[in-house]
């Protein structure tokens, strides 16, 4: 027999043979999971509604934790408060390791706040963590900033006379505008072209990578990435915006006066001429570009999301805005300005800004994680850099905290006497070391903003309320709101 014959034979036995074996196991002792095809993973047991769907279902027979193929790689699923709890708190060094998105992978790739692992994550975080509390070096609070945005918004619609309007762009404005007095040192006029450019930009690249297409891609990326696609489009948004940062970048430094440091970009350049000497530095202009696009982009598109499912909730529910609205005449009134104080005084808008994050479950499947060594998990030995899975949907609709997860009842969040209380369950920021390090300037604004909103407006849709889809209109990494129409009404 020719040799070539020969070796082809051997190579056609040997496939047959994976095929019939199934994947080759990693080393160590993941949790149990369907059997994966070589190089097609999972794909069989993947549900055309998307990943979420395809892990709901699997949790059914495998219980809280198990293991899927995304294509060739394993990945660990963890479901419920109890397993995301005793992973992410429990043993939070161990699972504070950061997974991959496929689709913005070519962009972030291991650099920035958000994407970075080990010592740079550290030292980016810390510092931002500390420059945003500072917010500008101390001139002015969040509160007020927060305040300001809010009468801008206000303003801007008394002029639309209670006509009907997508709320969306406007909602990007005003969050936008709070992370970028941090990050720029300055807000944006709502008609600013540049402006709204980046939040287009913005809001394609949410929907984009909450796509069905971002998520088959997130199977197989290593082959689909030689090929056109949504991936190839988010990367294009995340130029131009990249391009964007640059040229702020080089205006700060063209005027950068160490005595005087206005903003973020201004605190993080003098921490780079700081540490100039030091090779090994993390504060050099990557870092400075991929923290500086993870805090736009995440510091604009979740608060703002939220909002837009807020508003569409009250829209579909009246009766809880009306409720909102009573509470916010008896504590505040309408001729002063809503403040953070006065949310321990507002126990029912809490609950209602509770139930808005809990229901519109914006980033279901969590922000991957790995392990940062061989981690022993419930019996389970999880190797050092496995992807790991928290499935914050399942947290938050977990039945066993949330009586009738799947419909909207703020009154979850309130205990007998009517005082908010706490749930376990509550992780829409996620929990852990990797926590949303955005979360405190979040809850300020969701409580402000719709607060303001609620004291100077009563809202009506053209659609009747019975009628008004809920359905994100897409669901992956993200949940995107359907789009609608608002008019907002002077009280």
């Amino acid at each position: 027999m020719e040799p070539s014959v020969l070796l082809l034979l051997t190579f056609f036995a040997g496939f047959l043979l994976l095929l019939v074996r199934g994947h080759p196991k990693a080393c160590g002792h993941l949790p149990p999971g369907p059997r994966p095809l070589p190089f097609l993973g999972n794909l069989l047991q993947m549900d055309r509604r998307g990943l979420l769907n395809s892990f709901m279902r699997l949790r059914d027979k495998y219980g809280d934790v198990f293991t899927v193929h995304l294509g060739p790689r394993p990945v660990v699923m963890l479901c419920g408060t109890e397993a995301i709890r005793e992973a992410l708190v429990d043993q939070a060094e161990a699972f504070s390791g950061r997974g991959t998105i496929a689709v913005v992978k070519p962009t972030f790739k291991d650099y920035g706040v958000i994407f970075a692992n080990g010592e740079r994550w550290k030292a980016l975080r810390r510092f931002s963590l500390a420059t945003m509390r500072d917010f500008g070096m101390g001139k002015r609070t969040v509160e007020e900033r927060i305040q300001e945005e809010a009468q801008c918004l206000v303003e801007e619609l008394r002029k639309s006379q209670g006509a009907p309007l997508d709320p969306k762009f406007l909602f990007q404005c005003i969050t936008a505008n709070i992370i970028c007095s941090i990050v720029f040192g300055e807000r944006f006029d709502y008609k600013d072209r540049q402006f709204l450019r980046l939040l287009d930009l913005f809001y394609r690249t949410f929907s984009l990578a909450s796509s069905f297409s971002s998520q088959v891609f997130e199977l197989f990326s290593g082959f689909l990435k030689y090929f056109p696609g949504t991936h190839k489009q988010i990367h294009r948004n995340m130029k131009e915006i990249l391009d964007y940062i640059d040229h702020s970048v080089e205006k700060h430094r063209a005027i950068l006066d160490a005595s005087n440091p206005r903003d973020f970009i201004d605190t993080y350049l003098l921490r780079m001429e700081k540490e100039k000497s030091n090779p090994h530095t993390e504060f050099h202009h990557q870092n400075l570009m991929i923290t500086v696009l993870s805090l736009f982009f995440a510091g604009t598109e979740t608060s703002s999301t939220t909002l837009r499912y807020g508003f569409l909730l009250m829209l579909k529910y009246p009766h809880v805005a009306e409720k909102v609205q009573k509470e916010i005449d008896q504590v505040i009134g309408s001729h002063r300005l809503p403040t953070l104080d006065d949310r321990t005084k507002m126990p029912y808008t809490d609950a209602v800004i509770h139930e808005i994050q809990r229901f519109s479950d914006l980033i279901p499947i969590g922000v991957p994680h790995k392990v940062t060594k061989d981690t022993l998990f419930r019996g389970y030995l999880l190797p050092k850099d496995t992807e790991v899975y928290p499935i914050l949907s399942s947290a938050l609709h977990d039945p066993q905290y949330f009586e009738q997860p799947d419909t909207f009842n703020p009154d979850r969040f309130l205990d007998a006497n009517g005082a908010l209380k706490k749930n376990e369950a509550f992780m829409p920021f996620s929990i852990g070391k990797r926590i949303c390090l955005g979360e405190g300037i979040a809850r300020h604004e969701l409580f402000l903003f719709f607060t303001t909103l609620l004291q100077n407006f009563s809202l009506s849709s053209p659609v009747d309320p019975k009628d008004i889809d809920l359905s994100p209109k897409e669901s992956g990494i993200g949940r995107v709101p359907p789009e609608y129409q608002i008019c907002f009404l002077s009280r």
